[in-house]
C-alpha cells in the first residue's frame, strides 16, 4: 500500500503524540503515504524517569524484538509488520547484535536509525513540545506509552472514567564486559541453538545459590509512593518479586539451568544467570530476566555474589517507573479510537500491549486506520486468524474485567481459526498456524492495498 496523495487532494493533517516505538512507527507509515505528520515529543524539555536521550524510539528496558522464528507468535507479528513496510523492524536489522534466535540490537544504533529516518522525511515535522490535551480540530494519536506525562494522564482518567490506569514493570542492568571473570563464564545458547556468542552465562552451584537468595530476599527496596499500588505484569516482574514466591521459583524463570552444559563441570549448572549483548562491540551485557526494584548500593551488593560478577562494574542499575495503560476491550473502539472522542486513537503500551515488537505494531495498526478514516474508506482490520488481527482482537475484544497488559504469544490465537490443527501436536500445529497466518495476512494486504490505489486514482481523477 503506498497510496502517495496529491497536492491537488492533500489529506488532513495528523498529531502524533510520543516518539516512542508506536509513535514513530504511526508516523512514519502516514507520512510514506502523504500525510503531513506533527510527531510531538516532551524530551528532552520534559524528561522520564527512565529515558536518557531524546532520540525517537530509544529502548529503556530490553534490547530485544524476540524471537526471530517464523513459527513463534513474535515471528509471525514480525512477518505481518514487515510486509506492511516497518520502520522499526528496519532499523532493527541494521543495529542487530548476535541474540541467538532473538532480534537483539544495539540500542544507539537502532534509535539513530529511526530518528533520522523521521527527522529527514518532509512530510514529519518534529516537535519537542509537551502536549496536554489531543488537538479538537485534528486526528491525534497518543502513543506516550508506559510513561505518559500527569497532565495527559489526568485527561484520559477524565475521557475514560478510568482509575488505577498503571502498573509497574522494572528495568535490567547493564555491566562492563571487561569487568566479568570469563573464567567463571561461558559462551553458549540454550540446547546448542543459535550462535554460541549469543549469551554469556554464569553458572551457580546450590551453596552459591541459596546464599544469592537470602541475601536477595534481605536487600532493602525501593518503596512505592503513598499515593501509587503495586501492579506488576508477569512478564517483567521484578527478580525479587519472583524470589518471594519460593525459593527454586528463579531456578524455573530467569534462572533456569536447563538446556546449558558447564564446560568446566561437563555437567548442568544448579542456576544460571544469563548476559545477553548491548552493543555490537561486545563491550556491554544486560542481565537477563533481572529486572529489579532493588535500592542501588543493594544491586551492586547482591548481584556481585554472582561468582562471574563478583568485581562487575555496572554500566546501569536497575529502576522502577511507572506504566500507564488504558482498559482497552472497554475504552477503545475495533479502530483504537477512544470512545467519546472518534478523533483521538491510541496506540503503543497505552493500550495495554507489552513489549517494543508489540508497541510497534500497535502503532502499524492505528496509523492504518487513521488512514482508511482520512481516504473516507471503511474501516477494515486485519483478519482474526492473522497475528496482528489476533493482537487487535486482544487489545479491543478481551474480557474487561481480567484485561491485562500482554505479549504477542499463541494464547491470542484460536486454533478454530485455521484448518488442520486440531489434531496435530504443539511444534506441527504451530508451524501449520504461522504458514496459514502469513498467507491469510499477504492476501488481505494484497487485496486493502489494491483497492486503496483505486480510490486514490478515483480522488486524483476528480
Amino acid at each position: 500500500m503506498s497510496s502517495r496523495t496529491s497536492a491537488a487532494n492533500p489529506l488532513p493533517i495528523v498529531h502524533v503524540v510520543g516518539a516512542g516505538l508506536a509513535g514513530s512507527e504511526a508516523a512514519y507509515f502516514l507520512a510514506e503515504r502523504g500525510v503531513r505528520v506533527f510527531l510531538h515529543e516532551m524530551r528532552p524539555g520534559k524528561k522520564t524517569p527512565a529515558h536518557q536521550t531524546d532520540r525517537c524510539a530509544e529502548l529503556v528496558c530490553s534490547n530485544s524484538f524476540k524471537s526471530r522464528l517464523p513459527a513463534t507468535a513474535p515471528g509471525m507479528l514480525k512477518a505481518d509488520m514487515a510486509r506492511m513496510g516497518s520502520l522499526v523492524l528496519r532499523a532493527a536489522g541494521a543495529a542487530s547484535v548476535p541474540g541467538g534466535e532473538a532480534l537483539a540490537v544495539d540500542r544507539d544504533v537502532f534509535s539513530e536509525h529511526v530518528t533520522r529516518a523521521l527527522r529527514s522525511h518532509p512530510n514529519v515535522t518534529l516537535a519537542s513540545e509537551e502536549v496536554l490535551a489531543p488537538r479538537p480540530e485534528s486526528v491525534t494519536l497518543l502513543a506516550t506509552g508506559p510513561l505518559t506525562s500527569d497532565a495527559l494522564g489526568q485527561w484520559l482518567v477524565k475521557a475514560t472514567g478510568g482509575e488505577d490506569l498503571y502498573f509497574y514493570d522494572a528495568v535490567a542492568p547493564i555491566v562492563d564486559a571487561s569487568t566479568i571473570d570469563r573464567e567463571s563464564a561461558f559462551l553458549a545458547n540454550r540446547y546448542g541453538k543459535g550462535e554460541e556468542e549469543a549469551y554469556l552465562n554464569c553458572p551457580m552451584n546450590e551453596a552459591e545459590y541459596e546464599a544469592f537468595i537470602d541475601a536477595l530476599s534481605a536487600a532493602e527496596k525501593v518503596p512505592p509512593k503513598p499515593f501509587e499500588k503495586e501492579k506488576f505484569f508477569q512478564g517483567c516482574q521484578p527478580i525479587e518479586a519472583i524470589a518471594a514466591t519460593g525459593r527454586q521459583s528463579l531456578r524455573y524463570g530467569p534462572m533456569k539451568p536447563v538446556g546449558l552444559t558447564d564446560p568446566r563441570s561437563g555437567a548442568r549448572p544448579h542456576a544460571v544467570v544469563q548476559l545477553r549483548p548491548e552493543n555490537r562491540a561486545l563491550t556491554a551485557y544486560n542481565l537477563v530476566g533481572f529486572q529489579t526494584k532493588l535500592k542501588y548500593g543493594e544491586q551492586s551488593r547482591v548481584f556481585r555474589l554472582i561468582p562471574a560478577l563478583r568485581e562487575a562494574e555496572f554500566l546501569r542499575l536497575g529502576s522502577i517507573h511507572r506504566n500507564t495503560y488504558l482498559c482497552g476491550p472497554k475504552v477503545l473502539r475495533p479502530d483504537l479510537s477512544l470512545k467519546g472522542h472518534p478523533r483521538v486513537y491510541v496506540a503503543g503500551q497505552l493500550t495495554g500491549v507489552e513489549g517494543y515488537l508489540e508497541s510497534a505494531a500497535c502503532g502499524l495498526l492505528a496509523a492504518l486506520f487513521i488512514l482508511q478514516r482520512l481516504e473516507g474508506r471503511p474501516h477494515e482490520a486485519p483478519p482474526a486468524d492473522t497475528a496482528l488481527g489476533a493482537l487487535l482482537r486482544h487489545v479491543t475484544a478481551s474480557e474487561p474485567k481480567n484485561y491485562q497488559p500482554g505479549n504477542m504469544h499463541f494464547g491470542l490465537f484460536d486454533p478454530a481459526f485455521f484448518e488442520g490443527v486440531a489434531e496435530l501436536k504443539r511444534d506441527p500445529a504451530r508451524e501449520e498456524m504461522a504458514r496459514q497466518a502469513g498467507e491469510n495476512f499477504s492476501r488481505w494486504w494484497i487485496r486493502l492495498s489494491a483497492e486503496a490505489s483505486r480510490a486514490q486514482d478515483a480522488r486524483t481523477e476528480r
